[in-house]
Parts: structure tokens; C-alpha cells; sequence
């Protein structure tokens, strides 16, 4: 593929010397759930043949712990018997049948580890697990190095091209190598000398066992972004130390999991941390790796073309299309379904012990279950509403063969998704709608944009299906004053790019209620397409030059003084996503933003907004009266459905046509565009 056009470094070869990659192109690791149970390693091997069947030159399993001590979760996945390696055959086999290359990722948690027997250099719990870990003594830290080549002998044994070590994200390994987790004061502890045995002796011991012609791929951290960490002198030195251990690649890791800057969200700039993997890259003869934040092929052939790595690490974005490789060497990058990075199914689910999957892409890790089957008689069917329920509906229907025709009221698809791009550091939004655009085009979808579908039209064309996914529109708090100049709501505010005062109060602290607060706080600002500025604000030193990659943060003021009010007296931004709401919080208070929760919306008037505050338990409250004087009050408190047209099809409904309702239009709560795409794409895959 090396002659290829379209973005031809991408398509490269890489010569690993004993074995040549077809392109550059690798599959990150991420647990998705399947790891963790034989019965399910069936599904795992569907689930990577897609991805090397989508052309992706390699993949990189899910963690797999070298011993019971390095358990991620209680009866994680791990690698430590011959029993278990017919199981991984199963995924080692469907992968080179599809011609590709496929690493086991070897993880031992340390304290990160959420089970009460984790282990770790220095008994310091993390803030990120429950269990305090047990120090590991000097002869356990042997044995480990035992267990890690024992790991790589058994994955060799099942099939595998090589192993990646993991030694970022702050796990084991990561723990091991910094003063910040590691305060011990054996030949394991104390000079940076001696906290890097570990890792080099987990190489050397594997590529003993393994021998020269198996890839060991080791994860780096390169940029801490922790306190008390490394900094680039010592990651160069370390990874100089690896290749002459053994290493055959090494890969990019950025920031630990208890790090308090944001390395992966949609917010993130893409490939904002590929400076400091250039800065290993020209320090060392082996291929190294980028990662984080590279989506799109335009940004991964611009790193590749510049020298800055070898090789591109995307994990997620091969969750949201699994043909992502095939459809860049096509030059069809406009088809490309975008990951962007909102964590709801994928990182958040793995965080919660649930199997991940993705939001643009719910067949991600269900491949052998949510199958778009191509049909033999073909119906005639009418989706009402072209926003993210809408549109999956319609594309997967008219994929499957179906003759489908998308009514839309207004002149634009993508419905929430549209509001949703507006915001600051949620850009990315964008590539679902032009994903979609493409696929109602390729699929012959009929849309029909600024058309209101009426029950009598609809009934009259004579559809074999109708599905009504009409979405959604602002609750309107039951308050006086709702009609005051002074009250708009979010869609106004986005839809209309109003220009809001100088003082504005945001009724509703969801996830609507914090969008709001950086699209104000912002004054329509995105620091996600300005790195250095987005590196400023949260305080990153990108080139890794101070210590952990920290900077003292430099905050640029809101541009207007911003409350945000919940009735709720729970901690403001309790509901949101686990891996991405702790950023909404800490944007809220970086930027000023005054929360006030326990309140009662009285009314609006000339004055500003009249609230009644109440604190303390029941029976003890302190009610406290307060006017807010706002020049603006923006209503982000829910949504409701917008479902008159299915009850008016109700009444029609006969056997002439099945009618279905999915999306806001069916369950409104707070939205959900996950749930919307999942149970539309599954309607569309039953009809």
C-alpha cells in the first residue's frame, strides 16, 4: 500500500526489521469488557477482525494483568495459564485471517487496582481506588518480573505478534518509576537509577523469553501531569535505557488517571501532546508512537509527514468506525464517522464496570449481536426529525435497502447535535452531521428539510413504516415572568447566537446547564482550537521541560459575571459523565462561575430574578430570599417531548402502517444522545 495517494505516509510500511507493518496505522488499547470472561472471547474476535478487516496495520488488546496482584477489577482479565491461551487464539487467528498484526497488552494495575489485594511500590493509596495497596517487598518485585515474561511467553503461545507494556496512565509500572508513589529505599527506591530497574527489567526478562522476533511495544508516560513526576531529561534517558533493553517500539502515554488536566475529552485540541513525543522520537532509533486526540486522517498524515512519530495510536476512533483505515486509503475520509470524544460509551461505561461500546457507533464491541442485515423486500418508510435518533434511524435503514424519506422542519439536520457544535471545545460535533450528510447521500435518503410532516400526509403516502423522532424542546419552568425580555432560552441563545449582558443567570445545572456556562464564560472562545492558549488556561507545559509537565495555569477572566442555579442542594454536576464531568466542574470554577443550589425560582421581573434559597436539613431550614440582578436569565432546566404527530398517528394507525417513536420524542430527561443513536439504530436493524 505503499503507493497510495491519499495521505501516503499513512499507508507507509514499517520495517520492524523481523516483521514489516502494512501501514501506520494502530489500534490503541482500551478494555471494552470482553477481557474479562472466556465465554465471551468469541465476541472479542469479531469485535478486532472488523477493525483489521477496516485495514488497521495493528491492534493492541485490552489490559491483561501478569498475576492475580495486578488486577484492574476483582476477576479481571489477566494472562497467567496455558488454559486460558486456546481462548486467545480464537482473536489471534480471526485477526491474521484478515491480515493484520495483533499485541497483548500486558497491565498490572498497582494501586490502582480496585480490589482490596492491590499492590504497589509504596503502601500510598490513590485517590482513584478505595483499597489502600500493599507495599511489594523486594523479593515480590522479583517475582512480578517473572510473572510479566510469563505474561509475554503465553501470549506468544496464543497467536500474538508481541506484547505491549503498559508503563503509563500512572499504573504499576508508572507508580515504580516516580518519587510521587515510589518512597522506598531499596535497590528499587530513591535514585531515578534505580526507580527505572523495574520497567528495564521487565523488558530485558520478556525479550529473554520471548526472543528477537516478537514485538514489545512499551507504553511511555511522557508527560505526567502530576505533581512529583518526570520530566523529558528522564523520559529520554528512560526510553534510550528500554531500546537498549529490548524494545521494539515505544508508544505515547499521556497523564495519569488521577491528573487533573483534561488529555482526551472532545475539549482537548487534537494531537495536543505530540510535541513531546517528537521530543523522544528524535532521541531514539526505534519507532515511537503518537497518541491522543488524533481522529482524522488529516492530523495523523500531518504528524507522520512532519517526523514527529512513526506510527498513530487511535483507540476510540476505530470504536466509531472500524473501516476508518479503508475508507482514508480510498480517499473517502468524508465517510469517515467520527469519534468525538465524549466518553459516554466507551471510557465511561469501562469506568463503571459496564461493556463499552460508542455513542456515534453502538455496534462497537456488539458486532456479533446488532447486525444491519441487507433485507430481500425492501419497505417504504418515513422518519419524522432529522436530529441524532433521526438520522441513525434513517441511514441505517436505507443501508440495509430500505427506500427511507427524512423529514426535517428545519433547514439543517442534526437536531441537539447542532447546539451542541456551537459550544466551545465540542467542535467535533460537527463531524457527526457531515458523517451523516454523507450517508443520506450514499444511501439514497429522500430529505426533505423545511417540511412539517402532517399525520394526513404521512398516512396518505402510503409508508409501511412510520418512525417519529421528533426530538425535543426547552421546559419551561412553571414561574411568573417566563415571557420577560430578560428570559430566553438555551436554543435561543445558540440557535439565534444571541448576544447575552454582562450578567446572566443559567437556570439548571445539567449537562445543558454547564454548556451553557462555557459558552458564556467563553464569550464564544474555543481554546480547543487554539493549543497554545488551551495549554495556558489549564497550565501544561507541552514540551515537558518543568516537572510533570505543570505550569502555573494562566485563566483568562469570563467576559461577564454567570450564576448557575439548581433546585437540587446536591453538589453541582453530580449527574454528569464520570471520565468527562469533573472537567465541566472544574471549568464552572476556573472561570468564576457562582453556583447556587437549594433554589426556588420565585419570578422575573425589571429587577433581575427573584430566588428563594434554603439551607440546612429538614426541619431546620434557613430559607433566604435574593434578587439577582441579572440582564439575562437563560432556561436550561429539561427538556420535554415533542410527540403531538405520533399521538395524532395513533389515532390513525392501522394496518396500512407500523408507527414507532424513538429518541427525545419518546423519553425526554436529560439529553442523551447515546441512548437516542442506540435504540434508533436498533429499530432500524429490526425493520
Amino acid at each position: 500500500m505503499s503507493d497510495q495517494k491519499n495521505y501516503p505516509h499513512i499507508f507507509e510500511p514499517l520495517d520492524l526489521g523481523f516483521t514489516t507493518l502494512k501501514n501506520r496505522v494502530m489500534m490503541g488499547s482500551m478494555h471494552v469488557g470482553l477481557e474479562d470472561r472466556p465465554w465471551h472471547f468469541d465476541e472479542m474476535a469479531e469485535y478486532f477482525a472488523e477493525r483489521a478487516r477496516g485495514g488497521a496495520g495493528l491492534l493492541v488488546t485490552g489490559g491483561f494483568s501478569p498475576n492475580r496482584a495486578g488486577d484492574l477489577l476483582p476477576f479481571g482479565s489477566k494472562l497467567i495459564s496455558n488454559w486460558q491461551v486456546s481462548f486467545h487464539k480464537k482473536v489471534t487467528s480471526a485477526v491474521h485471517k484478515a491480515d493484520s498484526k495483533i499485541l497483548l497488552q500486558i497491565l498490572h494495575a498497582g494501586r490502582y487496582g480496585y480490589t482490596p489485594f492491590n499492590v504497589a511500590p509504596s503502601a500510598i493509596k490513590s485517590p482513584i481506588s478505595i483499597f489502600k495497596p500493599k507495599e511489594l517487598s523486594s523479593r515480590a518485585i522479583y517475582k512480578t518480573i517473572d510473572d510479566y515474561a510469563r505474561c509475554a511467553s503465553l501470549a506468544k503461545k496464543a497467536g500474538y505478534d508481541g506484547v505491549e507494556v503498559m508503563g503509563s496512565e500512572g499504573y504499576f509500572i508508572t507508580q515504580m518509576i516516580n518519587k510521587r508513589t515510589n518512597h522506598r529505599s531499596d535497590e528499587w527506591g530513591g535514585s531515578y537509577e534505580n526507580r527505572i530497574r523495574f520497567p528495564l527489567e521487565v523488558v530485558r526478562r520478556i525479550r529473554e523469553a520471548v526472543g528477537p522476533d516478537f514485538i514489545i511495544l512499551f507504553r511511555l508516560s511522557m508527560l505526567d501531569l502530576v505533581e512529583g513526576s518526570s520530566e523529558i531529561n528522564e523520559v529520554i534517558q528512560l526510553a534510550l535505557e528500554l531500546e537498549k533493553a529490548g524494545a521494539t517500539m515505544i508508544n505515547t502515554g499521556i497523564g495519569w488517571h488521577e491528573a487533573r488536566v483534561p488529555t482526551i475529552v472532545t475539549s482537548v485540541p487534537r494531537a495536543a501532546f505530540v510535541d513531546v513525543t517528537a521530543k523522544v522520537k528524535a532521541a531514539v532509533n526505534i519507532p515511537v508512537v503518537a497518541s491522543n486526540r488524533i481522529n482524522m486522517p488529516d492530523t495523523a498524515e500531518d504528524i507522520l509527514s512532519s517526523g514527529k512519530a512513526d506510527m498513530i495510536s487511535m483507540a476510540r476512533p476505530l470504536l466509531a468506525d472500524p473501516e476508518w483505515t479503508n475508507k482514508a486509503a480510498e480517499g473517502r475520509a468524508d465517510e469517515i464517522n467520527t469519534c468525538i470524544a465524549c466518553n459516554q460509551a466507551c471510557l465511561d461505561h469501562a469506568f463503571e464496570g459496564k461493556r463499552a461500546s460508542c455513542l456515534v457507533n453502538p455496534r462497537a464491541a456488539h458486532e456479533t449481536k446488532l447486525i444491519y442485515k441487507t433485507v430481500s423486500t425492501p419497505k417504504k418508510v418515513a422518519v419524522v426529525g432529522a436530529g441524532p435518533a433521526g438520522l441513525a434511524c434513517a441511514t441505517v435503514a436505507a443501508q440495509r435497502g430500505h427506500k427511507v424519506t427524512l423529514y426535517e422542519a428545519r433547514s439543517e439536520i442534526g437536531g441537539q447535535f447542532n447546539y451542541a457544535s456551537m459550544i466551545p471545545g465540542k467542535e467535533e460535533f460537527r463531524e457527526t452531521i457531515r458523517y451523516y450528510l454523507k450517508q443520506i447521500e450514499l444511501h439514497n435518503v429522500e430529505l426533505k428539510l423545511e417540511t412539517k410532516a402532517s399525520a394526513s400526509d404521512l398516512q396518505s403516502a402510503g409508508f409501511d413504516e412510520i418512525i417519529v423522532a421528533s426530538g425535543v424542546s426547552p421546559r419551561i419552568p412553571d414561574m411568573p415572568g417566563t415571557k420577560h425580555p430578560k428570559v430566553v432560552t438555551y436554543q435561543e441563545v445558540l440557535g439565534k447566537k444571541m448576544k447575552l449582558g454582562d450578567r446572566v443567570a443559567i437556570l439548571g445545572a445539567g449537562g445543558i446547564g454547564f454548556d451553557m456556562c462555557e459558552y458564556l464564560t467563553h464569550e464564544g472562545k474555543s481554546l480547543t482550537l487554539d493549543k497554545d492558549a488551551w495549554m495556558r488556561e489549564w497550565g501544561v507545559d507541552g514540551s515537558n521541560e518543568k516537572r510533570g509537565g505543570l505550569n502555573e495555569a494562566e485563566i483568562e477572566p469570563s467576559p461577564r459575571k454567570v450564576y448557575m442555579l439548581q433546585r437540587k442542594t446536591s453538589s453541582f454536576g453530580k449527574g454528569l459523565n464520570k471520565t468527562s464531568g469533573w472537567v465541566h466542574r472544574a471549568v464552572v470554577k476556573m472561570k468564576g462561575v457562582e453556583t447556587i443550589g437549594g433554589v426556588s425560582y420565585d419570578k422575573v421581573d425589571d429587577e433581575g430574578l427573584h430566588i428563594t434559597i434554603s439551607t440546612g436539613s429538614k426541619g431546620e431550614e434557613i430559607k433566604e430570599q435574593r434578587v439577582l440582578d441579572v440582564d439575562n436569565i437563560v432556561l436550561c432546566a429539561g427538556q420535554v417531548s415533542e410527540n403531538s404527530l405520533y399521538k395524532e398517528l395513533e389515532q390513525l394507525a392501522s394496518s396500512s402502517f407500523k408507527l414507532h417513536l424513538v429518541g427525545g420524542a419518546e423519553h425526554a430527561g436529560e439529553l442523551d444522545a447515546k441512548r437516542a443513536i442506540k435504540l434508533a439504530s436498533e429499530l432500524a436493524a429490526s425493520l
